[in-house]
C-alpha cells in the first residue's frame, strides 16, 4: 500500500507541476495578448483558476471538480491562442513600416525598399529608401554582424552581403513593432509582434548602433565569414525567398524559437554544410565564438585577437555618412580576417 499511496502522491505532484506550467503561460498570454482593457483581469483570473486547482488536489471530495473545471479553461484558452494571427495591417512605427521586397532574373536580384535613414538621434530621423539590383556573380563575402549591449551572453545577430566596394546589404532579423510597442523579451513568446527583415544601407542598420544608440551604448563586431561562396548565394537567395514570402505571409516573432539568430541559422538550412544547431545559437553571444569553433571564422589568430580586430564603434563614427563607409568600417578587417 506504501508504493501505492507514493506513487499516486509522486502523480499528484506531476499533475500540479503541469497545472501551475500551464496556468503561468496562460495568464502570460492572456495578460500580453487578451482583449484590450480586460487582459489583466482575465490572465489574472487564469492564473488564480490553475492555483484554485492545484489546491483542490489536496480534496479527493472536489480535486476532480476543479481539475476538469480548469481543464476546460485551458481549452478554451487553448482555441482563442490558435486564433490569434499575424497581419502586415498595422499602424507600424516608422523605422519598420515598409516591407522590402525583390524580383529575381537569373543572377540580377533588384531590391525594393532598402532602407536608408538620415540619422540625427537614435529616433530622429528622416525616412529614406532606395532601389537596387544585386549581381550575385559578384557576391564577395558574407559577414556576420553582433551587436552587444548587456554583457556577452545575448548579442543581437545579422547578416551583410558584400557585393564589392560599397555595396553591402545588411538583413536584420527584427520585431516588427506597433506605434507605442516597446520590446520586451517576455511580450516575444507571446505573438506580441510580427517577425520583420530589416534590408538596409549599413551606414542605417550599422551606424544607427555605433553613433545613435547611447541608452544603453551597443557594441559592434563584424566577422567575415569563411566558405563556398555558393553558399553565400544560396543563403541570400533563401532571404530573398523569405522576404517576398512576409508580404503575402506574415509571421510572427517568438523570442526563442523565431529570431534574429534561430532564423539566420535556419536560413542556412539551404546549404548541406550548415553549422549544427547548438546552445550557442540559442545564447546568441556565443555565436561567434561557436563560428570560430567550427571553423567558419579565421582562425590564423586567436579569437581574443580577432574578436579586437571585429570592433568597428570607433571606425564607424569617424566614418559616419561617408559614402565608403561599409570599407572604412572594414579598413583593418580585411587585414586580420
Amino acid at each position: 500500500m506504501s508504493i501505492v499511496r507514493g506513487l499516486r502522491s509522486v502523480g499528484f505532484g506531476l499533475l500540479a507541476l503541469v497545472v501551475l506550467a500551464t496556468g503561468a503561460w496562460g495568464a502570460l498570454a492572456l495578460g500580453f495578448a487578451g482583449p484590450d482593457g480586460v487582459a489583466g483581469v482575465l490572465g489574472a483570473a487564469f492564473g488564480l483558476a490553475a492555483l484554485a486547482s492545484v489546491v483542490a488536489l489536496a480534496f479527493p471530495a472536489r480535486r476532480w471538480y476543479f481539475f476538469a473545471g480548469y481543464a476546460v479553461l485551458f481549452l478554451i484558452a487553448l482555441y482563442w491562442w490558435s486564433g490569434l494571427h499575424p497581419s502586415n495591417d498595422r499602424e507600424w512605427q516608422t523605422d519598420v513600416e515598409k516591407l522590402a521586397s525583390a524580383t529575381v532574373e537569373g543572377h540580377l536580384v533588384h531590391v525594393r525598399n532598402i532602407r536608408n535613414f538620415d540619422y540625427r538621434g537614435e529616433t530622429d530621423y528622416t525616412p529614406g529608401y532606395e532601389e537596387k539590383t544585386y549581381d550575385l556573380d559578384k557576391l564577395q563575402g558574407v559577414d556576420l554582424v553582433a551587436v552587444y549591449w548587456m554583457g556577452p551572453v545575448i548579442a543581437h545577430t545579422f547578416l551583410s552581403f558584400d557585393f564589392g566596394g560599397s555595396d553591402h546589404l545588411a538583413i536584420s532579423i527584427e520585431t516588427r513593432k506597433k506605434k507605442g510597442d516597446i520590446y520586451s523579451t517576455l511580450r516575444g513568446f507571446f505573438r506580441q509582434y510580427e517577425l520583420y527583415y530589416v534590408v538596409a544601407d549599413e551606414r542605417d542598420v550599422i551606424r544607427l548602433r555605433t553613433n545613435y544608440r547611447h541608452d544603453p551604448p551597443e557594441d559592434v563586431y563584424i566577422y567575415r565569414m569563411k566558405g563556398d561562396i555558393d553558399d553565400g548565394r544560396r543563403v541570400f537567395l533563401q532571404y530573398i525567398q523569405k522576404i517576398n514570402a512576409l508580404n503575402t505571409t506574415p509571421e510572427f516573432y517568438n523570442t526563442l524559437t523565431s529570431n534574429c539568430t534561430t532564423d539566420i541559422w535556419s536560413n542556412t538550412l539551404v546549404n548541406e554544410h550548415h553549422v549544427p544547431l547548438s546552445w550557442k545559437i540559442l545564447l546568441s553571444g556565443y555565436v561567434p565564438e561557436y563560428l570560430y569553433e567550427t571553423g567558419r571564422l579565421d582562425t590564423h589568430v586567436p579569437f581574443d585577437s580577432l574578436r579586437q580586430s571585429a570592433h568597428v564603434n570607433e571606425r564607424a563614427r569617424a566614418a559616419n555618412k561617408a559614402s565608403d563607409f561599409s570599407q572604412r568600417i572594414r579598413a583593418t578587417l580585411d587585414a586580420t580576417q
